[in-house]
Parts: C-alpha cells; structure tokens; sequence
C-alpha cells in the first residue's frame, strides 16, 4: 500500500512556486521513485491527469522535442471550460432537472431522478457537445446526487399530534402503577403462504440456496396468512393470532379475547380495567363502528372497563407492538419460504430477544366476513364515555349493564 500523504504534502509545498513545466517533472519524478504503480499513486496525490505525469517521464528521459518539453503555456492558458464556451449550458442543465428536482431549491444537497445519459442526449439535442461524465461533473457541483427512495412520509399530520402522545403516555403510565394491563394492537403485513420469496438471507450449505416460485401468484388453496398481535407493554410478551381469511374487527377483538383467557386473566388477576393503544385506521380504526361493538361484547364478557387510546394519523410506525414485535418476527423468518400455516406459526412463536421477549402463536381457523354492518341502534346500545380531549382518539366502554345491575352478555 503506497502512502500518498508524504507525496501530497512535497507537492503542496512545492508547487506555488512552480511553473507548469517544473510541476510536471517533480510529478513524474515522484512516480518514479514510487517505481511499480507510481503513476497512478501520485496521479491520486496531486490531482495531476495520468496523461500529464507520463509526459513528464518522457522529458525527463529526453523522448520529446526540445521546443516542445520547453514550452509552457501562460497563466490561463489551455481549453476553456464548457461552461465558459457555452455559457447557456448551465442554465439549460439545470432546466431540464427543475422538473424532476425535490426538496427546497436553497437546500445546500438538492437530487435529480433523471440519469447522466438522459440529460447528456437532451443537451446534445439542444446544441451542446457534452458527455454523461462531463454532466455528472456539472450536478455535482450544483450539489445534486442520485437517491433512493426513503419510508418517512406517513400522510397528514394532526396539530395535537404531539399532545395525543402525551395523553396516551400519561393512561400508560397511571394503569402500568395500577398493575393493570396494557397492551399495543395492530395487524401486521398479510403474507402469501407458499414457497415464496421471502426477503433476507439465512445460512446454508454454499451454492445451494432453498428454490421458491418465481412469481408471487396466490396459491389459492393457501391464501394469504393474517397476522394479527397483542404486545404485553408490562411483560414484554406478544400474542399472535395467524388468521386465514379477511383482516376484520371480530378477527382483531377475537385475538384479544384469546390472549386474555389463554394469558391476560392469568397474568393480571382482580382486573378493573384493560388499556388499548391502538392505529386510527384498519380493523382496529377509530372510526370503524364494528370494533367498537366487539369491543362492548367483549367489556360485558368480562366484566371490566376498556380504556381505547387511538395514535394521531400519520403515526402507525410508532406503534409499540410495531419496533418491539413485529420488527424482531420478520427478523427471525427472514429469508425463509412461508410454505404452511405451521411453518409460519412456528418462526413466529421462535421469536425472542436479548431483553426476554416472548411470544406465543396459534392458528385463528375462524372465517371472518367482510362487509358486517352494525346500525345505528347497535351504536347506540353501546356504553362509551368519550375522553375530552379528542373523544374520537380516546374513550372508555364500559359494560352494558340491566336494572338489576346485572351485565349483559
């Protein structure tokens, strides 16, 4: 490995006090002191063309013209830039990229989506002899650069966005002093069941990867696998109910009341009340009439309040059952074909970590219909007490009890 600071600094130091000429052969007598590979190295160090060093060596073994190894040119002297000959080139550049450009134009790193070899045919269309390098060199020192695309958009942001988040923290915290329990819901992304491509890579013996479809066609004896999960904030534990037909309130409050006769009655004796957080949308929405009547059936069940918690739109990613359940399931079945409802019950039910998450798993066989309408009488049968702050995002159902303080089943 050739060590390019000691020539750097030789020619910084040098060079100011140097001629075009002398700059040239101090150039090439460095690369020849390198010896193997000193052209290149030193070409790196100074900035000096490959072409110019090489003819530094040939003076300096006396293979040019007297009159030509000599010559030195004036200061300014060479080709004229591109832009200095065609001062309309930039200008029509950076026209042709308005279009397509993002992001605020006093921005010190603006990006383009259209390609060097686009915008150097569309010049060339328009009079200007440019390469794809030679524009590539212009973008990039406009400070443009090709990027990829980035998650970070979620959609609308609400002004109380910031204030929800406190509310919800402020429930959590006083029900988790209680010993009361709380738990984060939500469906994770449905997954095609077959030998798929599943993304991620696991180890296996070399050259001998596991064979799958090569396109993603359902299979329709198999479908699609419905996740849907039930994180314990308190004991760090998941439950996740993998349901085969359509991602429905009765299937999402179906999952919790498994989780809480298999676990939560358990786990939390002498309940007073239970506390969801929850997105805004999907099955689980804050607008969706039929999981609020699930989750008056389920109150009455029970015998016990529930307390709903709704994030602000644009927010699902912060969802707790998102980046301390789902992230760390599709980490364990990464690179592995979800050939059978086993399979997949199987890696999702393998799922830990460091910190002792737990997760249990079992198959919901139940058909769910979509399309199940609730009237309004069945809306007004329902005991809610709306928060008041936003009652939409936050409320209580409680159990719906008869005149003689029974409770409805």
């Amino acid at each position: 490995m050739i060590n390019l600071a000691p020539i750097r600094d030789r020619f910084v130091s040098l060079s100011p006090h140097l001629d075009e000429r002398e700059r040239r052969l101090l150039a090439a007598t460095e690369a020849l002191a390198v010896g193997y590979g000193g052209i290149a190295a030193v070409a790196r160090a100074t900035g000096i063309a490959v072409s110019t060093i090489g003819r530094g060596l040939r003076e300096l073994r006396g293979a040019t013209a007297p009159a030509e190894a000599t010559r030195v040119r004036r200061l300014g002297g060479g080709r004229k830039t591109l832009i200095s000959a065609s001062p309309s080139l930039l200008g029509d550049l950076l026209a042709l990229v308005e279009p397509t450009e993002r992001g605020d134009p006093m921005s010190p790193l603006r990006w383009t989506c259209k390609g060097t070899r686009r915008l150097a045919k569309e010049l060339t269309a328009m009079g200007h002899k440019i390469s794809r390098t030679v524009v590539g060199e212009l973008l990039n020192a406009q400070k443009f650069s090709l990027q990829g695309n980035r998650k970070t958009l979620e959609g609308g942001q609400s002004p109380d966005r910031d204030a929800q988040f406190h509310h919800i923290s402020e429930s959590v915290t006083k029900a988790l002093a209680e010993k009361q329990p709380v738990i984060s819901v939500d469906t994770k992304k449905k997954e095609l069941v077959g030998d798929f491509k599943n993304n991620g890579r696991e180890w296996r013996p070399q050259g001998s990867p596991e064979a799958v479809r090569v396109h993603d066609f359902i299979i329709p004896e198999l479908d699609r696998a419905v996740p849907y999960g039930v994180y314990d904030i308190a004991a760090n534990a998941g439950w996740v109910s993998v349901g085969m037909s359509a991602d429905t309130a009765e299937f999402a409050v179906g999952t919790i009341r498994r989780w809480w006769h298999e676990i939560g009655r358990v786990r939390y004796p002498g309940t007073k009340y239970l506390t969801i957080t929850a997105d805004g949308g999907g099955s689980n929405g804050s607008r969706v009439r039929l999981w609020k009547r699930e989750l008056q059936r389920l109150s009455n069940e029970l015998g016990i309040d529930i307390v709903v918690h709704h994030l602000p739109p644009g927010t699902s990613k912060w969802n707790k059952i998102e980046h301390r359940l789902f992230s760390f399931i599709t980490m364990n079945w990464r690179g592995k074909p979800l050939v059978s409802y086993a399979v997949i019950i199987a890696l999702i039910g393998a799922t830990t970590t460091d910190t002792g998450l737990t997760v249990k798993c079992e198959h919901d066989e139940a058909i769910y219909q979509k399309g199940t309408k609730v009237s309004d009488a069945e809306m007004d049968a329902i005991n809610i007490i709306r928060d008041e702050f936003h009652g939409e995002w936050n409320y209580t159902i409680k159990p719906n009890t008869r005149s003689d303080g029974a409770v409805d089943s």
